[in-house]
């Protein structure tokens, strides 16, 4: 994952966000967001910081959102958020937050799923939701001429999901095929031993769709729990883009969100003790061996935060320039990736290395990306690594995060959730520029001098990988 990029869970990971969410589709609405989605890439064109305005819309009741007017195309791209997610699973029922994502579409109001999905349809709307480990995220992309029964259906979802035995039923089956596939997958195997090694006893540690003794556990009035918990005001964040005005949205958030609860009720949840140093194997037959190694990484407050992103990216955040990059594969030729990536969640900070190789050399490899990080800790970047690195972070961040609707909204979003300022992508650039070498060098050997944690898939390794 690139630094400039947004995981998929979200917290904010690296300098900014974007979210890839899964989607239930019909015949008929996949086609109508298959024309939807080619007028949005081939019309609205990217903002840059200096073109885009961010207005701050207050409803009435008190819920705020961040809007940027666009009538480029005649659609509107809502996202929001609301704190809470997967970390917040009931103790021997983990994947309850997930199982509730994918029913917001299965009936909502006086509406059962049929009758939903066919207005859904019928609306020429696309709606989504997921469940992170951090918060329940939800979106809607509308044609604005349609806007009222779009944003009507949206409402029921949020504030009237129905949790029907059937629908129930039908997206469990769905979740239990997947965990009882993952017990056959080594990647799934060796995550959650890898997720357990890092985060101990901690709701991280967890599977985000939970396991296959847990979700059978889950009833609907556990649905109805959580949803209660989850869903309310103080915990909300919104971000629209588009064909709307201020005024008219101002009415549209109270029509959406104002019957909400005020005060979300979530379960306190602590920082991460995180454990490194460890050696996590998981044996298989493979002709590709997956690596990954996991240091300590810096709070999204902390001072030197601007100084670990602008040296992620020297290290291996960058696709075709970073360190990692050229010795890995350019020089050697030893896999087709290699990258780092700062993992920021609510609980937990990380700095994480990934890459798959062949078996035979999955050893070497190990042995050069170790090499890399440990001259990068004890010499640091030159001066001219550290320009050119400003330079792209800062150029790259509108084609990143602002190059369509959707991405704008998932962006300012995570700014909120971030808590960064409604003039943070203006700020932005300032911050990277005020980072310096020695604050760079600094950061470097506080982060790479510690031991990783190391995950191996595969065969065992011919050496000790340690270079």
């Amino acid at each position: 994952m690139r630094i400039l990029q947004q995981s998929s869970h979200p917290a904010i990971s690296g300098l900014a966000g974007d979210r890839a969410l899964s989607i239930k589709t019909t015949p008929v609405r996949a086609a109508v967001l298959t024309l939807l989605l080619g007028l949005v890439f081939l019309v609205l064109p990217v903002f840059t910081a200096s073109a885009m305005t961010i207005q701050e819309v207050k409803s009435e009741k008190g819920i705020t959102a961040w809007l940027v007017e666009d009538y480029t195309v005649p659609i509107v791209s809502l996202r929001f958020a609301f704190q809470g997610g997967s970390s917040q699973d009931p103790a021997g029922k983990e994947g309850t937050a997930n199982l509730m994502s994918g029913l917001f579409d299965e009936g909502a109001g006086d509406l059962d799923s049929d009758t939903f999905q066919t207005r859904l349809d019928t609306a020429g709307a696309e709606m989504r939701f997921e469940a992170t480990r951090d918060g329940v995220y939800g979106s809607m992309r509308l044609l604005a001429e349609k806007r009222d029964d779009a944003l009507g259906l949206l409402k029921l979802a949020i504030t009237s999901p129905r949790f029907d035995a059937a629908p129930i039923e039908r997206i469990r089956a769905q979740v239990l095929s997947g965990l009882l596939a993952g017990e056959r997958d080594p990647e799934t195997i060796a995550q959650t031993k890898w997720r357990r090694s890092i985060y101990g006893s901690h709701p991280y540690a967890n599977a985000d769709d939970g396991t296959k003794e847990t979700v059978p556990a889950i009833t609907a009035d556990d649905l109805r729990a959580f949803h209660k918990a989850t869903f309310a005001r103080d915990g909300l964040r919104v971000a629209v883009v588009g064909a709307i005005d201020a005024e008219t949205l101002k009415r549209k958030l109270d029509e959406l969100f104002g019957d909400l609860p005020e005060k979300q009720a979530l379960k306190p949840v602590a920082d991460v003790d995180l454990k490194f140093g460890q050696k996590v194997e998981v044996n298989y037959d493979l002709p590709q061996t997956s690596l990954q190694l996991a240091f300590p990484g810096v709070r999204r407050d902390a001072p030197d935060f601007y100084a670990a992103a602008v040296m992620n990216d020297m290290l291996g955040g960058s696709a075709y320039t970073s360190r990692l990059y050229q010795e890995v594969r350019e020089k050697r030729g030893l896999a087709y990736g290699v990258s780092s990536s700062l993992v920021n969640r609510r609980y937990a900070a990380l700095l994480t290395v990934g890459t798959a190789t062949r078996s035979d050399r999955a050893a070497e490899t190990l042995g050069v990306v170790r090499d890399v990080i440990r001259r990068m800790a004890t010499e640091g970047p030159t001066e001219q690594e550290l320009a050119a690195t400003k330079k792209y972070l800062i150029g790259a961040y509108a084609i990143n995060n602002l190059d369509s609707s959707d991405a704008i909204a998932n962006t300012l979003v995570e700014l909120q959730v971030g808590e960064l300022g409604i003039d943070y992508i203006q700020r932005r650039a300032s911050y990277i520029n005020a980072v310096t070498l020695d604050e760079v060098k600094a950061v470097a050997r506080k982060l790479l001098s510690v031991e990783p944690s190391v995950l191996i898939v595969g065969p065992p390794l011919a050496g000790d990988g340690k270079g």
